[in-house]
């Protein structure tokens, strides 16, 4: 599985989103940006993203998962 394999995943599973996915080995370095995530704890974030990437973990195809989720305004003041 090769990032762009990740991206389309999630950006089908993550509405109108925003998604960056960089590849180490078996673990994926994930950023995404959307409107989907607002009013949600960082952890109703990630499951989320864990749902789209089900199959493709318990597979044992993606190891490790590292996420960083934004909602628009939270990516803009983060510069």
């Amino acid at each position: 599985m090769n990032p762009e394999d990740v991206k389309s995943i999630l950006v089908s599973a993550l509405t109108d989103c925003e998604v960056q996915v960089e590849m180490q080995g078996s673990h994926f370095n994930i950023v995404a940006v959307g409107d989907i995530f607002q009013s949600k704890r960082a952890v109703q974030r990630q499951q989320l993203v864990y749902a789209a990437l089900t199959e493709q973990i318990s597979s044992g195809v993606i190891h490790a998962v590292n996420m960083k989720l934004f909602t628009p305004s939270e990516w803009q003041d983060r510069t």
